[in-house]
């Protein structure tokens, strides 16, 4: 399975890439180094995105290992405009399923940033990030699309 390595002001992030589809966004350096067409293309989406600039990744093609209900989650995610936001309760109405449901799928997402699940707030804070950083990092890519 082909990966890509680049920095970002969350540390050092993989993308991986399987049949032409990313499938895998991960913490740390991966170990294996392979550029394809898609994943130069990603990984220099991300520096732009890491730059300030406004990117818009869902039209990249993603596989995400998960159940219908999740991806079903996720393609609703993909659709959060950049430097917006949405309350899990609203992703909910929208794609069924509870506040509580929608923090299980965004917890599972395997391809976060690029599926943009820091974007998913609590009614009353933050909520969760599965990042390695944990709420920091979804703090950090907030603050980021919001130009601070």
């Amino acid at each position: 399975m082909p990966q890509l390595s680049c920095h970002s002001p969350l540390g050092a992030l993989t993308i991986s890439e399987d049949e032409g589809r990313i499938v895998a966004l991960d913490w740390g350096w991966g170990r294996d180094q392979e550029e394809t067409p898609l994943l130069v293309r990603v990984r220099d989406l991300l520096e732009k995105y890491f730059d300030g600039e406004k990117v818009d990744f869902s039209d990249l093609p993603f596989s995400p290992y998960g159940t219908p209900y999740r991806q079903k989650i996720w393609k609703a995610i993909l659709k959060i405009p950049y430097g917006e936001t949405r309350t899990y309760a609203e992703i909910a109405a929208q794609a069924g399923g509870s506040a509580r449901s929608i923090g299980g799928a965004m917890g599972a997402n395997p391809i976060p940033v690029l599926i943009p699940c820091h974007r998913v707030v609590g009614a009353t804070g933050l909520g969760g990030y599965s990042g390695l950083n944990g709420i920091e990092d979804k703090k950090i890519l907030l603050n980021l699309e919001k130009g601070d």
